[in-house]
């Protein structure tokens, strides 16, 4: 029952972190685009108004005219929007997925003892750690160096690389990817929550006031917003990842994280751009170009030829199916059993206890544990590569359960 229960605790809390990470990623490239789209209004009325940008667009039937002003309007209406749940529901979601799906099973998923030996409890300290001072050093270059913008977005740039290389060399690859977008994404959100949001409560406070208004709230803002936006394809990746492990369960996974996200922010680059009317193909080049790099990285090593039997048909060593159980039940049955000793119920509904389960899935252990070597998860049960070797000649041979 507290498998099944986490199950459902996985999935709506999934679900309810993608709707709202598609409403805040929504907004927030909208209004990337609007304010790179603004022109500037020839109407006499509204420059006596202080409208310093518009736009007319038409969407599901209808016309649309939104404006910017220059500070704001000369009354404030009382029905004021603000954006910010979009981003605080991401990442409270987040965090809780994070807690139910890694931090209360650490010893499966944030521990690759090959890669660092640490117990449970240190890796989960490690884990929220991370994510805090991500977010210190962060915000301490944005506060020392914030009047610089390249500066500030070169330092950030390289901290983020850092963390990366950090995180690949402490926790297993499927939790490093993770854990370095989860650490972004708390940027992003901090970055709503800390200055974005307070900045605009000081203006309105002082426009209802009758203050003037000081304009370094609308400068850290507006550098706050841009970074996030920048962030975006980075942390997408990050999230999507553990779907891939030919990417996380790399040797050089470090460089492959650093690559792809630096190919994300490449193609955002191209984009913004080209909201402004300026069409560059160099900064997607260069993000294609990135992905290439990794695509040559990642790549798997040719497996040496065989030799030939005398109908010219590859010869494959036969492999005793005894031998092959005997991996099984040393390394993989602690999760995929009716009973699972590591897990309260067998992982992706997947038992590997008879001689037909395993023939069932011959073909997924072979992609998942000889070819991306992405199983056991961060290898927890110790599975040699002369014991994926045995399995793939296994597969290779025909999978058989007889001999």
């Amino acid at each position: 029952m507290e498998g099944y229960i986490l199950d459902w605790a996985n999935m709506l809390l999934r679900w309810v972190h993608v709707i709202t990470a598609i409403a805040w990623i929504g907004s927030s490239f909208y209004f990337v685009w609007l304010d790179n789209s603004l022109t500037k209004p020839t109407a006499p009325d509204l420059k006596d108004k202080g409208v310093d940008g518009e736009l007319w667009a038409v969407h599901g039937g209808g016309f649309y005219n939104p404006q910017k002003y220059l500070t704001a309007p000369k009354a404030l209406p009382e029905n004021l929007h603000w954006f910010y749940w979009e981003s605080y529901s991401t990442w409270m979601s987040g965090f809780a997925l994070l807690v139910v799906l890694y931090l209360f099973n650490a010893s499966t998923y944030l521990i690759d003892k090959n890669v660092f030996d640490m117990s449970p409890g240190a890796a989960v300290g490690f884990a929220v750690s991370y994510l805090l001072i991500g977010w210190i050093v962060y915000d301490g270059i944005c506060r020392l160096f914030g009047k610089n913008d390249r500066l500030v977005g070169i330092l950030v740039a390289l901290y983020i690389a850092a963390a990366a290389y950090v995180a690949c060399h402490i926790f297993s690859g499927r939790a490093a990817f993770l854990l370095t977008g989860a650490m972004v994404a708390t940027i992003m959100s901090a970055n709503v929550l800390a200055w974005i949001i307070p900045g605009q409560r000081k203006v309105v406070a002082a426009l209802k006031a009758g203050q003037p208004v000081d304009p370094i709230h609308g400068k850290r803002g507006k550098q706050r917003s841009v970074h996030n936006t920048y962030f975006t394809l980075p942390v997408l990746f990050a999230m999507l990842s553990n779907h891939y492990s030919m990417t996380y369960a790399h040797k050089y996974n470090w460089v492959v994280l650093i690559l792809i996200m630096l190919s994300g922010v490449l193609i955002r680059q191209f984009f913004i751009l080209k909201h402004k009317g300026k069409i560059n193909v160099l900064w997607p080049a260069a993000g294609v170009a990135a992905l290439a790099v990794v695509a040559v990285i990642i790549a798997p090593q040719p497996r040496p030829t065989v030799a030939k039997g005398a109908g010219g048909e590859a010869a494959v060593a036969a492999v005793s199916f005894a031998k092959v159980q005997e991996v099984m039940n040393a390394r993989c049955v602690q999760c995929h059993a009716e009973q699972p000793k590591m897990m309260p119920t067998a992982a992706k509904g997947i038992k590997l206890e008879t001689a037909e389960d395993i023939k069932t899935h011959a073909q997924l252990i072979y992609q998942q544990a000889v070819q991306q070597k992405a199983m056991p998860l961060g290898n927890v049960t110790q599975i040699t590569d002369d014991e994926r070797a045995l399995l793939g000649q296994w597969f290779e041979g025909g999978a058989k359960t007889t001999n």
